[in-house]
């Protein structure tokens, strides 16, 4: 059997799914913003798969309490734990994907666990409800189930911050080796959530 993959339409013909490139870094961001599920959840945790909420795209990310934004990361999820889940999107066509990556994803992380309040984190989530026109206790009581206290949640959210548990997860259309290497590397020695998702356009 080979591995196509087939699109069956309304009127019951196959049409052959062909991959391609990603026209832009953009396109890709979109796509994860409006479907979350493409970070393969189950992938992660299979006992518990990881269901996520989208707080905010291109999250400023501070270099000191009070400072503005240096740098920003792509995008912030949490998932139903609470734990904040930094992604940052590379076309595989970007060099920056093979090394630099690390090193900028590393920088969001340790500056964010000390420089993002939580209150920051809540704002940021309301802002972008209200701008794809929902209400954010309604969209949470969704994610959470109409029983969870999310008053709770958000304070789960910034124990998490404190404790630096934090996830961080890069995504490309093709995660090149060197990279992979790193980041098995690194989730060996210290990082068990640090994860690569290939997310391929076709």
């Amino acid at each position: 059997m080979s591995g196509a993959i087939y699109l069956i339409q309304d009127n019951g013909q196959l049409v052959e799914m062909n991959e391609k490139a990603y026209d832009s870094e953009a396109l890709l961001q979109e796509l994860l913003a409006k479907y979350p599920n493409l970070l393969a959840g189950d992938q992660i945790d299979t006992a518990a798969p990881r269901q996520w909420l989208l707080v905010k795209r291109e999250v400023g990310v501070p270099s000191q309490e009070g400072g503005i934004d240096r740098w920003s990361v792509d995008h912030l999820f949490l998932d139903q734990d609470g734990i904040p889940t930094l992604v940052e999107v590379k076309r595989s066509t970007d060099t920056r994907l093979r090394r630099e990556v690390v090193g900028q994803m590393l920088d969001y992380a340790a500056n964010g666990v000390v420089y993002w309040p939580v209150e920051k984190i809540i704002a940021q989530f309301e802002a972008t409800c209200q701008l794809q026109g929902g209400d954010s206790e309604q969209i949470l009581a969704e994610f959470l189930g109409a029983d969870a206290d999310q008053k709770q949640f958000w304070q789960q959210v910034k124990t998490n911050l404190l404790a630096g548990k934090i996830r961080l997860v890069f995504v490309a259309d093709k995660i090149p080796t060197e990279l992979q290497r790193v980041v098995e590397f690194l989730n060996k020695q210290a990082l068990p959530n640090l994860l690569c998702k290939n997310v391929k356009n076709g």
